[in-house]
C-alpha cells in the first residue's frame, strides 16, 4: 500500500514537475513572447519614429526644395526679366549704334560741305577782298572825278552867273537857263513864218545878245573849260519833219553865218577864228517842243533857237553823276 502510494506519488511528481517545466517553459515562452513584443514595439515604435523623421525630413526637404524652387523661379523669372532689359538694352544700343553711324556719316558728310563751303568762302574771301580792293580803288577814282566834276560844275556856274551878270551890266533882258546857260532866241522875232532868212528885227535882236554871250565864252577866264558853242534851231510840229528838220537846220545855220558875218563888229579877227572852232549848229526838226501846263503844245514858243555852251568832259560829267547818283542810292 504504501509502495502503491509511493508510486502514485512519484508519478504525481514527474507531472508536477513536468507541469512546472511547461509553466516555466510558458512562462519563458510569454517572456521571450513579451520581450520579443516589448523590442517589436520599440522597433516599431524606433521605426515609426524614423519613418516620421525621414517623413518629416522628406517634407522639409520636398518643403525645402519647393522653397528652393520658387526661389529658382524667382532668380529665374528675375533672370529672364533682366536678359529681356539686357536684349532690349542691347536693341536699343544697336539702334544708338546705327543711329551713332548714321549721325558719325552726316557728320562727315557735313564736315565735307563745311570743308568745302570753307574753301569757297575762302575763295570768295580773296574775291571779296579783291573786290574791295577794286572798290576802294574805283573810289579813290570817283572821289577825284567828283572833286573834278565840282570843278567843272562850279566853273559852270560860274559861267552862267558872269553871263546874267553881264547881260544885266549892259541892260539886256534875255532868257538864259540857270543849270544849263542855254539862250533862248524867239524865232517868230528873228525869221518870217516859215522863213529861215534872218529879219532886221532878228538881226537887232542878235547883236545885242550874241556879243556879249560869245565874248564872256571865248574869254580868258573860261575859254580853257570850253568845248563848243551850240546852236539849236526847233521848229513847231506843223508840217512833216523833213521839211521841219531841213528849216530848223537852216535858221541855226543863218544864225551862226550872222555870228562869223558880223566879224569886226563885236568880235575880233581872233575871237571870230576861234568861234569857228568851237562852234557846232544842229537842226532838231519838230523834236521837243514847248508844252503847256494842260499838256499841249506851244507852237509860239517851240519855234526857236537856242544858243548854249557845252564845256570839257560834259558828258563824263553827265555819266559819272548818273552813277554816282546809282551809287547812292
Amino acid at each position: 500500500m504504501q509502495k502503491k502510494r509511493q508510486s502514485k506519488d512519484s508519478g504525481f511528481n514527474v507531472w508536477r514537475s513536468y507541469s512546472d517545466m511547461m509553466a516555466g517553459v510558458l512562462l519563458l515562452f510569454v517572456l521571450i513572447m513579451c520581450v520579443t513584443l516589448f523590442q517589436a514595439q520599440k522597433s516599431y515604435e524606433e521605426a515609426q519614429a524614423n519613418y516620421d523623421a525621414i517623413i518629416k525630413e522628406r517634407d522639409d526637404r520636398i518643403a525645402l526644395q519647393e522653397r528652393y524652387t520658387a526661389e529658382l523661379l524667382a532668380q529665374q523669372n528675375e533672370l529672364d526679366e533682366q536678359a529681356s532689359t539686357i536684349q532690349d538694352q542691347d536693341d536699343q544700343i544697336l539702334k544708338q549704334n546705327l543711329l551713332l553711324a548714321e549721325r558719325a556719316a552726316q557728320l562727315e558728310e557735313l564736315k565735307k560741305q563745311l570743308e568745302a563751303q570753307a574753301a569757297t568762302l575762302n575763295i570768295q574771301s580773296r574775291e571779296l577782298d579783291a573786290a574791295k580792293a577794286d572798290i576802294t580803288e574805283k573810289t579813290n577814282l570817283l572821289n577825284l572825278q567828283q572833286i573834278r566834276i565840282d570843278n567843272i560844275i562850279g566853273v559852270k556856274a560860274e559861267v552862267i552867273e558872269s553871263l546874267q551878270e553881264e547881260f544885266k551890266s549892259n541892260h539886256v533882258n534875255v532868257n538864259i537857263d540857270r543849270a544849263t546857260g542855254a539862250l533862248t532866241l524867239d524865232a517868230n522875232v528873228m525869221f518870217d513864218y516859215n522863213e529861215f532868212e534872218l529879219t532886221d528885227e532878228g538881226r537887232v535882236a542878235l547883236y545885242e545878245v550874241l556879243p556879249i554871250y560869245c565874248k564872256v565864252l571865248l574869254s580868258d577866264q573860261y575859254r580853257p573849260y570850253l568845248a563848243e558853242i551850240v546852236i539849236d534851231g526847233y521848229t513847231d510840229p506843223t508840217g512833216g519833219y523833213s521839211y521841219n528838220l531841213e528849216l530848223s537846220q537852216q535858221r541855226s545855220m543863218a544864225v551862226a553865218q550872222y555870228l562869223l558875218d558880223v566879224e569886226g563888229d563885236f568880235l575880233t579877227r581872233e575871237e571870230s577864228t576861234l568861234l569857228e572852232g568851237y562852234l557846232t549848229v544842229n537842226g532838231h526838226s519838230s523834236a521837243n517842243p514847248v508844252i503847256r501846263e494842260d499838256g499841249s503844245v506851244d507852237d509860239d514858243a517851240s519855234r526857236r533857237v537856242e544858243v548854249k555852251f557845252r564845256l570839257k568832259d560834259d558828258e563824263m560829267i553827265q555819266e559819272l553823276s548818273t552813277i554816282l547818283s546809282e551809287g547812292q542810292a
